[in-house]
């Protein structure tokens, strides 16, 4: 993923408490919340909005990681789960104080599972494959036998290492969200839901979430004998970044 790249502490407090400032920046955001290697964004979301309202923070960083939150996946029915169970362990004051916040981030959110409407299921955390992808997916089966199929869905800025599928083609249908696939000496192409790739076997390629949107792609290969996946490095967070600096501009 990106690094995350956080200013408040260098915008209000720079001058008058260079040290802490650096700290809140580039050690807290910079380094802490950039590691997602254990856990995922969503997770630190989770444990960070947990932390602020058990204290009975309730000023702006507690809208600030609330927004986080819904950013990073989690959803309006989720965060009313959460803070009802924060209720009864850290009181039920603090959970009305954020319930006000929360409603306001939250408003004319109707989705129940994730940040797009997935009609496939998403399934469990891909920790098998975990070491070949930078960020969170998830890996849901959908066919074994003579076609194998896979739902992969992906969490914002997650992709997967540059790879090669020896002696098989692979077939990629986005069923929701927003992602990039990228074929090696080629420029990057969008994906989105309906769009098909067909990869043809020996090719050098990669497939993951842009930055800001989740994404989900159903991944589809007839088995062969003698076939296999190559797994190389991964896209750097430079590669990443060129891509959405052209869009962008």
């Amino acid at each position: 993923m990106n690094k995350i790249k956080q200013t408040a502490g260098r915008d209000q407090l720079g001058e008058f408490a260079p040290t802490f400032a650096r700290l809140n920046d580039d050690v807290l955001f910079g380094e802490v919340w950039s590691r997602t290697k254990q856990l995922s964004l969503r997770d630190r979301s989770f444990l960070t909005i947990t932390a602020l309202i058990s204290q009975g923070i309730t000023d702006d960083s507690l809208r600030y990681h609330l927004q986080t939150a819904k950013n990073n996946g989690i959803t309006r029915s989720e965060i009313a789960e959460i803070l009802t169970q924060i209720g009864f362990y850290a009181g039920w004051p603090k959970a009305w104080a954020a319930f006000r916040l929360a409603k306001e981030i939250w408003t004319n959110d109707q989705s129940e599972n994730r940040p797009f409407q997935a009609d496939f299921p998403i399934g469990e955390p891909n920790t098998a494959y975990a070491q070949y992808f930078t960020g969170q997916s998830y890996l849901a089966p959908l066919a074994n036998g003579d076609c194998v199929a896979h739902n992969v869905t992906f969490e914002p800025s997650c992709r997967n290492h540059w790879h090669i599928h020896h002696g098989q083609r692979q077939l990629l249908i986005c069923v929701a969200g927003k992602g990039w696939y990228q074929a090696w000496g080629e420029p990057a192409q969008m994906m989105q839901a309906g769009d098909v790739i067909d990869v043809p076997a020996e090719v050098k390629h990669w497939h993951g979430a842009a930055k800001d949107s989740w994404f989900s792609h159903i991944a589809i290969m007839v088995p062969k004998d003698g076939a296999s996946t190559e797994w190389l490095e991964p896209v750097s967070d430079v590669q990443y970044a060129e891509i959405h600096q052209h869009i962008e501009e």
